[in-house]
């Protein structure tokens, strides 16, 4: 080896690692438990700001607009990949490092207990002297039918799986005439590793197949009218990269009536939706859907995540056309559902577009310095609208939330002394816009069901990895390697029975397992304790 001087010391050189001395080192690390460990805690920690912050993928408009309140924030976690935490770079580096570190730490130890599974029982010990230890005991019963009945006591298995779960046993005949039995058990508290660190690279790809092939969407239903399970029929769409949207089953959801119960202070008790399902070719089935209780639509769960009212509205020009008509969603903003909601008038065929921003009050009540709702049922619906002329933005080709209203190049209805004009209708009611411009009445009060259909293919994986995770970790903490040596030889025309065992100092147990091979091979009955019950 070549040598360096350094002043008076002469050190050795060392050997320099080269590219494959590095790349195997490196390997080494990634694949040490410590670094899983680390790799674990990261992802955890990696993993709170996607549930923090708004996330591009699940709420794109909620993320604009954080954007726009956060200035100089905003655009920087946005490219610094915290707006999309699953799909930036860093997040999928390190699910991939967590996952080679996991495969690198399984492969040589399933291989090494496979080893350990193939190999002999050690022989009994020449002295069981420094064991926990039995007897000796004398009886009658030869020695080969005292070794063979405790043998039989400690439930010897044949195969794979008598060696992993069961006691595995050797007989030697010595060369002084004794006859020595050892069993040992344990091999499943390194099974219970394996299966650990096993169940947990299957929750990772599992996660991964999730993320590329699920789809979820939003849809809002009004009462009386259908959902088509396709892409342009969601009100918001999310799916994996893989996932191909002409994939999605065509079926029909037909909203008939929508049940909302509540207390006499207006506490909310229970919501049905009363559904018809359509399948192609299949027969239109009616069932419901409730909180917690999903609809399953050909492997996607439909559920029911809102409720609400939407007025049925109907706008005449100043000709006495109908510009508008139809349902409107409002959003409730109080316990009461006291709701809000913009409608929309672009095609007037006189004068300028119009725009109306409105409150509804299901149980209208008037006070002598406010209005209000003092219940969620429509005992006595009320619409209050300011009413708005000029250009929506619509034409502009920028898309616009259906509720809200751009204000921007619009004016309010004026009356005489210039203040804005509030309108009020009952339900049924028409009311005349000042100025000739037309009418709005208030037709129906019809409500609706905010629906989310989900669809994982991965939630069975990840039941089983979890289920297989909660196993194998239980298994290793609880399972203990055990050693039982059991030793018969002739004295005087009598056996002398010896027996001891080993386990580790938490395990009660094995105390019980010595008891029952020694008392099965001089013969006599034993009393199962407690630890021959924990044992078990």
């Amino acid at each position: 080896m070549a040598r360096m001087k350094l002043d008076n010391y002469v050190v050795p050189a060392a050997p320099r690692l080269g590219f494959r001395g590095w790349l195997r080192w490196i390997w080494r690390q990634v694949t040490s438990m410590r670094v899983a460990l680390i790799l674990l805690l990261l992802l955890a920690l990696a993993s709170i700001p996607g549930s923090v912050l708004p996330q591009w993928p699940q709420n794109a408009a909620n993320t604009r607009e954080f954007m726009s309140r956060h200035e100089f924030w905003g655009p920087l976690l946005d490219r610094l990949g915290f707006l999309d935490v699953f799909g930036s770079a860093w997040f999928t580096a390190i699910y991939v490092l967590l996952f080679a570190s996991l495969v690198g730490c399984i492969a040589p130890r399933a291989v090494h207990h496979w080893r350990e599974l193939r190999r002999p029982v050690a022989a009994t010990p020449r002295s069981l002297k420094r064991y926990d230890g039995a007897g000796p005991e004398a009886t009658d019963v030869p020695v080969d039918d005292a070794v063979e009945a405790a043998r039989t006591a400690l439930r010897p298995r044949a195969g794979i799986l008598g060696a992993i779960t069961g006691y595995r046993v050797r007989v030697d005949r010595r060369d002084d005439g004794s006859v020595a039995l050892a069993a040992e058990t344990g091999h499943v508290r390194e099974l219970g590793n394996l299966v650990f660190h096993a169940s947990l690279v299957l929750l990772l790809l599992a996660v991964a197949y999730g993320t590329l092939f699920t789809y979820r969407g939003q849809a809002i239903v009004v009462e009386g009218r259908s959902f088509t399970n396709a892409v342009l029929a969601y009100d918001t769409y999310s799916s994996g990269k893989l996932f191909n949207p002409a994939n999605l089953d065509p079926f029909t959801l037909r909203l008939d009536s929508l049940d909302a119960e509540f207390s006499d202070t207006g506490r909310p008790l229970h919501f049905q939706a009363n559904v018809t399902f359509t399948d192609p070719g299949a027969e239109p089935v009616q069932t419901d859907i409730s909180v917690n209780h999903p609809l399953d639509a050909d492997g996607a769960n439909v559920y029911l995540q809102g409720n609400g009212y939407a007025p049925v509205i109907t706008v005449k020009d100043a000709a006495g056309e109908v510009a508008f008509s139809g349902p409107v969603v409002f959003l409730a903003k109080d316990a009461v559902y006291t709701s809000t909601g913009v409608i929309k008038v672009p095609d007037v065929s006189t004068g300028e577009q119009m725009g109306f921003k409105a409150t509804l009050y299901p149980s209208f009540a008037e006070g002598p310095f406010a209005v209000g709702s003092v219940s969620p049922n429509p005992d006595n619906p009320v619409i209050e609208m300011l009413a708005y002329t000029g250009d929506l933005g619509l034409d502009a080709g920028v898309p616009q939330n259906v509720y809200t209203l751009d204000e921007t190049h619009l004016s309010p209805v004026q009356d005489a002394d210039g203040q804005p004009v509030t309108l009020r209708l009952a339900l049924g009611e028409a009311v005349e816009l000042p100025d000739g411009l037309g009418s709005v009445s208030f037709d129906a009060l019809p409500r609706y069901g905010a629906f989310d259909l989900r669809s994982d293919p991965s939630l069975p994986w990840l039941l089983t990895a979890a289920i297989l995770t909660l196993a194998g970790l239980a298994t290793s903490l609880f399972a203990s390697r055990r050693k039982v040596w059991i030793v018969a030889r002739a004295e005087g025309g009598t056996t002398v029975v010896t027996g001891a065992a080993h386990a580790p100092a938490h395990d009660a147990g094995v105390g019980g397992v010595l008891e029952r091979a020694m008392a099965a091979a001089v013969g006599r009955d034993v009393v199962e304790d407690a630890g021959e019950r924990e044992e078990e």
